[in-house]
Formats: structure tokens, C-alpha cells, sequence
């Protein structure tokens, strides 16, 4: 891994494993393929709309996802006619509900593990009970009279 948090491939000089989040398009690669300028490409770095990874020279370098959140943003803008204020929003809830959702998966595998595990315990504990006791059972108690006489030796 690097410092970003991407994976390495194991492959020849350790070059980067191609996802797509992996900063490749420069500016203005990424301008052509969104279908915007690149005046608007750096407007939207500024407001934080889309920001892209910086080289060392603090160049900017776009990914595929990059790319695909540029051509949202202008779907929403253009067609929707939402502003950028609006669309910052819906992009960092979006984010949020991501990130919830990985943490809802997340706690219910922990869940079904805890779960797993409580199972087990309580097995252990139904196979350590002693098998020679005789279940107690309560006695139905009664009004009867017994009266018990001895019989009396005779001579």
C-alpha cells in the first residue's frame, strides 16, 4: 500500500494496480473526457466539489471516479439546474450515506458473529450439564387426612 491508502501490485517495479481510483488523467485529458473546460475543472477544485489527487509539482491528477463525479455534477447543474452550493451538498450526503452504509455492514457482521459465538457458548454450557440428576419436580399438594395406625402386636 501507499501512502494514500492504494494498493501496489506485486508485478514488475511495483507499479500501480489500475482502479478507478487511480490518479491518471492530467487536467486537461480530464477536461475532454467530462465534456467540461479546464477553467471549470480547477473552479470546481477550488470550491471542493471535485478534487483531484496533486502530483509532487502540485499538478492535478484526475481518476475514472474523478471523471464520473465531473460529468454528475454537470448533469445536475445543467440539467437540474441545481447550484453548485446545492450540489456540494448532495455530494457530501452521498458520501455520508456511503460511509453509513459500510458501517451498518460492518456492525451486522459483527452482530452475526457475536450472535455465532453466543450460540456456541450456550451448547458448551447445555453439554456440561450433569446427566444423572433427576429433574426436580414440584409435589401437587393436597388437603387429604392420612392417619397411619400400627398394628399393635397381639399375644
Amino acid at each position: 500500500m501507499d501512502r494514500d491508502g492504494r494498493r501496489q501490485s506485486a508485478g514488475f517495479g511495483g507499479a500501480y494496480q489500475l482502479t478507478e481510483e487511480t490518479p491518471v488523467y492530467v487536467i486537461s485529458v480530464a477536461a475532454q473526457l467530462s465534456g467540461l473546460h479546464p477553467q471549470t475543472l480547477r473552479q470546481y477544485d477550488r470550491l471542493g466539489l471535485v478534487s483531484p489527487d496533486r502530483t509532487a509539482g502540485r499538478g492535478r491528477r484526475y481518476s475514472a471516479r474523478d471523471i464520473e463525479l465531473l460529468r454528475q455534477v454537470q448533469q445536475l447543474s445543467q440539467d437540474e439546474g441545481i447550484n453548485l452550493a446545492g450540489i456540494k451538498r448532495i455530494i457530501e450526503l452521498e458520501n455520508q450515506v456511503a460511509a453509513l452504509q459500510s458501517r451498518i455492514a460492518e456492525l451486522s457482521t459483527a452482530v452475526d458473529g457475536a450472535a455465532a459465538a453466543m450460540r456456541q457458548r450456550e451448547a458448551q454450557v447445555h453439554a456440561s450439564y450433569r446427566r444423572d440428576l433427576v429433574p426436580y419436580q414440584d409435589v401437587q399438594q393436597t388437603s387429604a387426612l392420612v392417619v397411619w395406625r400400627p398394628k399393635l402386636p397381639t399375644d
